[in-house]
């Protein structure tokens, strides 16, 4: 039931299901931008990240990486994201509402990225070990060596938050939480990401997920 007889303008008085959503002029169309934005991003990062990968930087110092051992932990990194990102994706899916926002909020967040990333030129941190992403490598970067220069801020740390604060007030949220801060430990004893760079990663996907809200207002 909407709170106005303006269909293109109105809220719904609680979240819209599929068969409601569909019929909704303004959820179609946020719906439909925001699949694009996604698209075109997904386009042009190959090329962006081989470009960051060319760049000189600079190496900051980071304490905590010093005193930190490097291992090798791709595999029970990745094994945690993508479980986290399945959750999370069958709760969503029944749920159009909070689908979009998080859509949204992780559009936005690629797009901080890439702003980020530009502005802050860095240089992988000593003794790095590659991450090896079996999905990112193979479809998002065009680069013939592995790329290591993406580092302000952190995207796997960030979209852990994001999807914790995607699932709204639910017990899953506080397991998506502990898994942002597993995720966390797990780049930083790789070495792929300064402690800066993980550290930055949660107020960003708060600010992309309250923006996102913003964006999805109708």
């Amino acid at each position: 039931m909407l709170v106005s007889s303006s269909p293109a303008t109105t809220t719904p008085a609680r979240p819209l299901t599929w068969s409601a959503a569909r019929y909704h002029p303004a959820f179609r169309l946020r719906l439909l931008v925001v699949v694009l934005l996604l698209l075109g991003i997904s386009y042009a990062l190959p090329f962006f990240f081989a470009f960051i990968q060319a760049r000189p930087g600079t190496v900051l110092p980071d304490p905590l990486l010093d005193a930190l051992p490097a291992r090798d932990v791709s595999a029970p990194t990745f094994e945690v994201i993508y479980l986290s990102i399945a959750v999370a994706l069958v709760y969503l899916l029944p749920r159009p509402t909070l689908l979009l926002r998080a859509l949204w909020a992780y559009a936005l967040l690629h797009l901080l990225r890439v702003a980020t990333l530009w502005l802050f030129p860095l240089e992988a941190p000593a003794h790095l070990l590659v991450l090896h992403d079996p999905v990112v490598e193979r479809f998002f970067y065009a680069s013939p060596t592995p790329i290591t220069k993406d580092l302000f801020f952190s995207g796997h740390t960030a979209t852990l938050a994001l999807l914790s604060l995607a699932v709204g007030r639910s017990r899953l949220r506080q397991v998506l939480a502990v898994l942002t801060v597993v995720v966390a430990t797990l780049v930083l004893i790789q070495h792929a990401h300064y402690t800066y760079d993980v550290l930055a990663a949660v107020p960003f996907a708060f600010g992309c997920y309250w923006l996102a809200g913003k964006v999805v207002k109708w």
